[in-house]
């Protein structure tokens, strides 16, 4: 699909849906499955969290094969967001 990445060249990217031009949000971690080293998903936090100090919030876990496009600063999704996966702290 794509090139090489390192979870650490992932984070803090901008996160945008190119369904509907919106932002989700930047990348504070991934998901990767330990059995062959892939990433599965990447981790966004939800709307109101800042630096994850203020208490709880959800999280969106947007599967790996939905990334359509990496660039320097941003990461283009292609996102029906009723279909991303949260998770509560």
């Amino acid at each position: 699909m794509m090139g090489m990445y390192r979870s650490s060249d992932l984070k803090q990217k901008e996160v945008i849906n190119i369904s509907d031009g919106r932002r989700i949000g930047f990348v504070l971690d991934v998901e990767i499955n330990l059995e062959d080293g892939r990433i599965e998903a990447l981790i966004v936090p939800g709307g109101g969290r800042l630096f994850g100090l203020l208490g709880k919030d959800n999280e969106f876990v947007i599967p790996w094969d939905r990334v359509r496009k990496i660039g320097e600063d941003i990461i283009l999704v292609e996102m029906d967001e009723r279909f991303m996966r949260k998770y509560f702290d």
